[in-house]
């Protein structure tokens, strides 16, 4: 019963948030305009300040294990390279690929990660080093799935012209990309141990706060349920890669490779959290299926309450965690 409290405590109020925003939408409150500006917002300001904040405050000296760090690397890796392999076999509308790739793959790890972690034990344990080691892959594979993905704006290009303009609109919006910028930056800042004023630390702080709730605001407000049913197919099939494939096959791998307590539990929530907030804001800001998007956000956020539930049921009765 307590795992349950927790996944309810960690998932619903996300949930509830979203449908806020889908009311507010509905009754006039806020408009389109609104949600972009607010969707740039928090893609270009309050998502950067976010990371950098929480990884700029993480001491990855006295916790770094180069054998996670590796499992978390080649794990995301291997699981965004298969699912982009089959989802290049298997979809016929190339139009939703880069959402769906990115959707089914990219997890909610530094926004749910440690507040769901701090909710089972006394610390975040190994979740900073879990973001460290997977959100920046998350971000950078994303980039160029949805930049690879996206339809080309010239249709008479030829596909070398297309293949080469999407490398160097890849590469450049890695570099530019301001959610990368703001791990990388923030990776430099805990490295160097670089301690900021207060008044610096408590506005960061204030700005990080935002993201979260203005990012849920805007995927309710964005949300249009009957473009989001015709999509119904491709929503349940990434919901379910999100949410139970990815650990089914490689949870028993870390379990075999002596992962335990908090080093499985930040495991978990990169396999099998709910598709993080971002995967909207990226595709409505690169120009993919951002109604896809935000279907798989919804409903992987509303179904993860049972499933992560399930999970951390499954690993504390064989006393992994």
């Amino acid at each position: 019963m307590d795992s349950f409290i927790y996944s309810l405590n960690a998932t619903v109020p996300i949930f509830l948030v979203m449908i806020v925003g889908w009311c507010i939408k509905k009754l006039g409150i806020i408009d389109d305009h609104f949600a972009d500006v607010a969707n740039k917002y928090v893609f270009k300001v309050a998502l950067p300040v976010m990371l950098f904040k929480d990884l700029s405050s993480s001491d990855f000296y006295s916790k770094f294990d180069i054998k996670f760090v590796l499992y978390c690397v080649i794990v995301t890796l291997l699981m965004f390279s298969v699912v982009w392999i089959l989802t290049d076999i298997f979809m016929k509308d190339k139009t939703m690929r880069g959402a769906f790739i990115q959707g089914s793959c990219r997890s909610s790890a530094a926004i749910l990660g440690m507040a769901f972690i701090q909710n089972m034990y006394s610390d975040t344990g190994m979740a900073p080093l879990m973001i460290a080691a997977a959100v920046p892959l998350f971000n950078i594979i994303s980039v160029v799935a949805l930049t690879f993905k996206a339809a080309p704006e010239n249709g008479l290009e030829s596909a070398d012209m297309v293949k080469g303009d999407n490398i160097k609109k890849a590469l450049y919006n890695i570099i530019t990309n301001p959610i990368i910028i703001g791990i990388l930056t923030g990776l430099v800042a805990s490295l160097l141990r670089m301690d900021f004023p207060a008044i610096i630390d408590k506005t960061m702080s204030n700005i990080a706060q935002t993201a979260t709730p203005i990012a849920l605001i805007c995927i309710g407000a964005g949300f249009e349920g009957r473009k989001a049913i015709k999509k119904i197919k491709p929503t349940v099939v990434g919901t379910f890669i999100k949410l139970v494939g990815l650990a089914a096959v490689f949870l028993p791998v870390a379990v075999m490779m002596g992962f335990r307590n908090q080093e499985l539990m930040a495991i978990l929530i990169m396999l099998a959290s709910p598709s993080t907030v971002t995967c909207f804001v990226m595709a409505k800001s690169m120009n993919n299926d951002y109604v896809l998007s935000s279907s798989i956000v919804v409903l992987t956020t509303f179904l993860s309450s049972i499933t992560l539930t399930g999970w951390i049921f499954l690993l504390r009765s064989f006393g992994l965690i």
